[in-house]
């Protein structure tokens, strides 16, 4: 699972979490795997995984501009991969013309898919 892809049912929200499966030199992120969750947060807060963040947030907010999505989230994840633990980045974005009460549209869910392996490739997650 490299992209997980959560729209809510009754909000135009949709949860993204991408799993980094491999070493981001760039990042200075070497290890991406643990046995346990707790040597995940250690990676978390690197000063590399911050820089990570904050190229996520650019590239996102690029990719949203003009698509009709707003960013309201983003952090770092501690993804399960069967029986080890990876970083991760997790991230909702809301459809900016959504009413509350109602799913975002399969229109906006696409562009959210879209934006979201935009972002696995550019980076190199996985």
């Amino acid at each position: 699972m490299a992209i997980k892809v959560s729209p809510d049912a009754n909000e135009p929200t949709a949860a993204v979490e991408l799993m980094i499966s491999r070493p981001l030199p760039d990042y200075d992120l070497e290890e991406t795997e643990a046995r346990v969750p707790r040597d995940i947060d250690g990676v978390l807060v690197t000063q590399g995984f911050k820089d990570l963040i904050d190229d996520v947030r650019g590239i996102l907010d690029g990719s949203v501009a003009g698509k009709g999505l707003e960013i309201t989230q983003l952090t770092g994840a501690i993804c399960p991969d069967g029986s080890i633990f990876r970083p991760g980045i997790w991230f909702v974005l809301r459809e900016a013309t959504g009413r509350a009460g109602q799913a975002m549209s399969a229109e906006a869910r696409t562009r959210v898919a879209a934006i979201a392996e935009d972002l696995r490739t550019r980076l190199a997650l996985s």
